[in-house]
């Protein structure tokens, strides 16, 4: 009987893929609650930018934000299927990520709400939906 052997490297690269995907979702969320405080975007973003609260995933996306920009460079859809793959990987283990269930249930709904080819951080439009805040719009650009 053969036994299947499992690249303990590709093992432990598809377990910090998922930690990626949590911690992505969770900077949504972060971006979300900011601008429903009415704080300057920009000023937030410098500032969190030089914190301890900074990510790669905040310091990339948020741009997009800032400048009306949702050219996909990483689409909804892949975050929906990504985020769904961890969950998968949770439930077989037993273990609740229920921040990873929101964040899949918003992306899901950017999705369901025509969104799914724009930049995955277009979820933000979903929170302007939901709470009406106001995002910045595409810059124009100067001739």
């Amino acid at each position: 009987m053969s036994r299947t052997h499992t690249d303990p490297r590709a093992e432990y690269e598809r377990r910090l893929s998922h930690w990626r995907e949590r911690i992505a979702a969770l900077d949504r969320v972060n971006e979300q609650i900011s601008y429903r405080t009415g704080a300057d975007p920009q000023v937030l973003y410098d500032v969190i930018s030089n914190s301890a609260g900074s990510s790669w995933m905040f310091q990339n996306r948020v741009p997009h934000i800032l400048a009306g920009d949702y050219t996909p460079l990483s689409a909804v859809n892949i975050f929906v299927k990504d985020l769904g793959i961890v969950l998968d990987s949770a439930r077989k283990m037993t273990f609740p990520l229920p921040l990873t269930a929101a964040a899949h249930q918003m992306f899901l709904g950017a999705a369901g709400a025509g969104l799914g080819y724009e930049d995955d951080s277009a979820v933000v439009k979903v929170y302007q939906a939901m709470s009406g805040i106001k995002l910045p719009g595409k810059k124009k650009k100067q001739t």
